[in-house]
């Protein structure tokens, strides 16, 4: 019996945490400029793992998303076609593109 509840309320909890796709809207980007990125990885995958090597940039948690090759979006609401890649706001975009640190996704229709 208990197991059962057990399962349930782990699936409840799960649902609840996951963020939903699309992410936030970019109008909440308190970090401008927003970023369109090549790719957005873990700070511990072998790319972004390379380029933070390269630069000497030391990131303590792994799971922290990086975005490598990234441009700034200066003009916001012009739909997804302003960036056919991945656009997201990033706590630290002062590498000259090459990296951001902290990046989340976000929604370029909103």
């Amino acid at each position: 019996m208990f197991v059962k509840l057990t399962v349930f309320a782990s699936l409840a909890l799960l649902a609840v945490a996951t963020p939903m796709p699309g992410g936030e809207p970019a109008s909440s980007c308190s970090t401008a400029p927003i970023q369109c990125c090549d790719s957005v990885q873990p700070a511990g995958s072998a790319d972004a793992s390379k380029e933070l090597g390269l630069l000497g940039i030391v990131v303590q948690d792994v799971s922290v998303p990086i975005g490598l090759t990234c441009t700034p979006i200066t003009v916001v609401g012009t739909g997804s076609s302003g960036c056919s890649a991945s656009p997201v706001c990033c706590e630290d975009n002062s590498y000259n593109g090459l990296v951001a640190i902290g990046c989340v996704p976000v929604d370029l229709s909103l």
